[in-house]
């Protein structure tokens, strides 16, 4: 029997702007993402990535058609009801968002801590796990402007997978990393996704990367113009191919 899927979206379209100003931005998106599957999305700037990114994370309303998180209706939900869901998902920008005054270990365990049925001292031992795992154990207690853009990276993966969320939305992780840097900050967002059976959606440019995936989508001017469940990515020859 096939798992309920994470997000379930059907015939969703959004609108920027009103009246003679009113634009639409997304037509009739359908789009299903399972448990522990990673789904890159890619596509040209202004194709509506970062928007339909921002619907299914809960930070901003849907208009029209259905968005369902775990099965539940985002269409009609209330902004009560929006933080609710955001809580259950974790959030990796191109910019970490670390606060600098905070160590790396804070940083993460305040994630932990918004949980208040979690001790203090369980929010730090969930924090230094994490940071162990993504392989900061000796940079636990460094502040951001001691650490590389790759550390920062790493943090920010700790904070948004601390919490075991079901579903974790990525936008550009890798945009600000070298190539060294970048692989190795996907590398371990999709260990740590398998090894918990989170979703990633994770929207790119960057096609060093796109081997990760289990699935690629692809965005145009608002359209899902592609999504290739069954395209498996290899790099051959210094060059990108797909095989059926």
């Amino acid at each position: 029997m096939r798992q309920e899927p994470v997000i379930a979206i059907k015939s969703l379209n959004h609108y920027y702007g009103k009246g003679s100003l009113k634009r639409q931005i997304l037509f009739d998106i359908n789009l299903e993402i399972y448990p522990g599957e990673i789904v890159i999305m890619t596509g040209p700037s202004g194709s509506g990535k970062t928007t339909l990114l921002s619907l299914i994370g809960g930070l901003r309303s849907v208009q029209e058609g259905s968005l369902k998180f775990l099965g539940v209706e985002l269409f009609g939900s209330s902004q009560t009801q929006l933080v609710q869901i955001r809580r259950n998902i974790g959030y990796i920008f191109q910019a970490h968002n670390l606060l600098g005054f905070l160590s790396a270990r804070q940083n993460v365990q305040m994630a932990v801590e918004l949980n208040d049925k979690v001790s203090q001292n369980d929010a730090i031992a969930k924090a230094e796990t994490m940071l162990t795992a993504v392989g900061l154990k000796n940079r636990v207690n460094y502040y951001p402007d001691n650490l590389s853009g790759g550390q920062k990276q790493r943090v920010a993966i700790a904070r948004a997978l601390v919490n075991n969320p079901p579903l974790v939305l990525a936008d550009e992780p890798t945009a600000a990393l070298d190539k060294q840097s970048g692989r190795d900050v996907v590398e371990i967002m999709q260990r740590l996704a398998k090894e918990q059976g989170t979703s990633i959606l994770l929207v790119t440019h960057d096609n060093r990367i796109l081997d990760i995936a289990d699935r690629i989508v692809e965005m145009e001017d608002g359209l899902l113009a592609r999504d290739s469940q069954s395209a498996v990515i290899s790099y051959d020859a210094g060059a990108w191919s797909e095989k059926p």
